[in-house]
């Protein structure tokens, strides 16, 4: 008997003895995990780090760690822990919070249970979900605030989480609490000075005098790249239209979505454009408050977009920024910066209008200055010469050379008369002889961005006020307008190209399409007319596909009237 009680006792001693060895371990175990999980900078490491510890530490098959939205009530990101990539692809969209996950977001204490099913307000499992049955739930604070939960369910070995494994995750969530804030003021503090080294670098394109649009691009492209945006579009209105136009697209599929023509109306961007005040959603492609326009967001989730502009009334365009499906959505913290950096989108723009109106009025004083001088210099030493030599051809006997200095004379009488007709065009204003040539197409093309959904490209070369007969220039306009309307009601094109061009000869019209080309059977009476156009100028209408496809329309006309000697 005594023996008997002995080995009972030892028995007894050795059990105390592993259960203190296994509550060392567990607690040698705890510390490696905080220690670790405090060495983590990045955000996302430091959550999903926290989640796989959560599961070591006491011996979950799966576990998963669910950050609260800003609007305290849904989950806005779901890691799991134990499911592997096809399981979760089965499964379908992530959990939002509601159920018994949503029990902790309501109530941050913890519980566990031995059948999550039976609990009130269970929901139960969607298709394709692996069974469980014990769990055990977590809040995880940072500092006042409830920044997520920690979830853990089946506990190996089939038993039941017990109150050691609840204080053990408690006492993780603390930590995780500190490494979180600790991760979170790193990446603001990143984020930072990745907002000033931008601001300098677009600050040194705005000095450097860079073109408009390529300073909108780095606004564009260095916004994404710091928010962690998939696609980041800058939209300006269209004059005379409740309409925006996407003057710049970056990320995926940018050539689908530039120059598309959306809506105010029923758009994120319109909101903003509005309202002058940043409007966010947490899923584009399925929010029903935006569902105007072409359809382009598939596969982004989380957007925001902010108004280029101090206020409603100022507001110049929409920085529009999305991030991809199941993404984090926008704090208030990345918000902050990201409307300072806006501003500096609308300086590029108010002085990108500023220098162009700069370089018009340069441009005007040096046509004037030149008028002044071809007309206060050239001309006079011109008329002087032609005089000189007019007298001096009556002291010349021989005939052929009398001949040739009446010859010369002629000459520079027609030099200054295209002298005279320069200065005429130079000092042109469109209120005293109308609109010139350039500013005709440069609106025509403009008005036609509303009707193709998107702006054509233009290019003008050559003395096309000067040396461009008003017949001429009208039939260039009826080209030039018949081709555009053509390639919007026909071509089905996301690129039109327009070229213009002055030679010493001829005038050349060239509309270039992307579309889907001229049909061999389809009605040409629009391209008649533009042949009869051409014909009764004296010029010619060309047709070409080019090797990429669409179409190319070449119109030219002699700038010298048919008929004229």
């Amino acid at each position: 008997m005594p023996q008997m009680r002995l080995d009972e006792l030892l028995e007894e001693l050795q059990a105390r003895i592993n259960a203190a060895r296994g509550t060392r371990d567990r607690v040698h175990s705890l510390l490696e995990v905080v220690v670790s999980v405090g060495r983590e900078l990045d955000l996302p490491q430091v959550l999903r780090r926290i989640a796989e510890a959560a599961a070591q530490l006491v011996d979950a098959q799966y576990a998963a760690l669910g950050v609260i939205g800003p609007d305290g009530r849904t989950l806005s990101q779901f890691l799991t822990v134990g499911l592997t990539e096809e399981e979760i692809a089965r499964i379908g969209p992530l959990p939002a919070g509601h159920g018994l996950l949503g029990e902790l977001i309501r109530n941050p204490e913890p519980l566990h249970l031995t059948d999550l099913g039976a609990h009130s307000v269970s929901y139960g499992f969607p298709a394709h979900h692996p069974p469980m049955r014990t769990f055990l739930g977590v809040p995880i604070r940072v500092r006042d605030e409830v920044f997520g939960n920690l979830y853990l369910t089946d506990k190996r070995g089939g038993q039941d989480f017990d109150a050691e494994d609840e204080a053990v995750i408690s006492t993780l969530s603390v930590a995780a609490g500190v490494a979180i804030d600790n991760a979170r003021l790193y990446e603001a503090s990143q984020r930072q000075r990745r907002w000033l080294q931008a601001n300098a670098e677009i600050t040194n394109g705005l000095l450097s005098g860079k073109p408009r649009l390529e300073v909108l691009e780095l606004i564009a492209r260095r916004a994404g790249e710091i928010i962690g945006a998939r696609v980041a579009d800058v939209s300006v209105p269209v004059a005379g239209t409740d309409d925006l136009v996407v003057e710049l697209a970056v990320g995926a599929d940018d050539d689908t979505r530039r120059g598309l023509v959306v809506p105010v109306e029923g758009t994120l961007s319109g909101a903003a454009y509005q309202t002058g005040t940043p409007v966010t959603t947490v899923g584009l492609a399925d929010d029903a408050r935006f569902t105007a326009g072409p359809r382009r967001f598939d596969g982004l989730g989380p957007a925001v977009a902010v108004p280029l502009g101090a206020a409603a009334k100022d507001t110049r365009g929409v920085l529009l920024l999305a991030r991809a499906e199941g993404e984090p959505v926008f704090t208030e913290g990345e918000l902050q910066p990201l409307l300072a950096f806006a501003g500096q989108a609308a300086l590029a723009l108010e002085l990108a209008e500023r220098r162009r109106d700069a370089e018009l009025l340069a441009l005007l004083e040096d046509r004037d200055r030149i008028a002044r001088d071809l007309h206060d210099l050239a001309i006079q030493r011109l008329f002087a010469t032609g005089m000189t030599l007019q007298s001096a051809a009556r002291l010349v006997e021989h005939a052929g050379a009398a001949e040739r200095v009446q010859r010369a004379v002629g000459d520079l009488d027609e030099t200054i008369k295209i002298i005279r007709s320069t200065i005429f065009g130079l000092r042109a204003r469109e209120d005293e002889t109308g609109p010139s040539l350039r500013a005709r197409v440069a609106r025509a093309v403009g008005e036609a961005g509303s009707a193709l959904g998107f702006p054509p490209r233009l290019s003008m070369e050559g003395l096309l006020d000067t040396d461009v007969p008003p017949a001429v220039a009208d039939h260039v306009m009826a080209a030039l307008g018949e081709t555009l309307s053509n390639a919007a009601r026909h071509a089905h094109a996301t690129r039109v190209e327009v070229s213009l061009q002055a030679t010493a000869d001829e005038v050349v019209l060239t509309v270039t399409d992307n579309g889907k080309g001229i049909p061999a059977d389809g009605r040409r009476s629009g391209l008649q007319n533009l042949g009869e156009r051409a014909s009764s100028v004296g010029g010619v209408l060309d047709i070409r596909t080019p090797a990429e496809g669409g179409s190319q329309l070449i119109w030219r006309a002699p700038l010298a009237a048919v008929g004229e000697a």
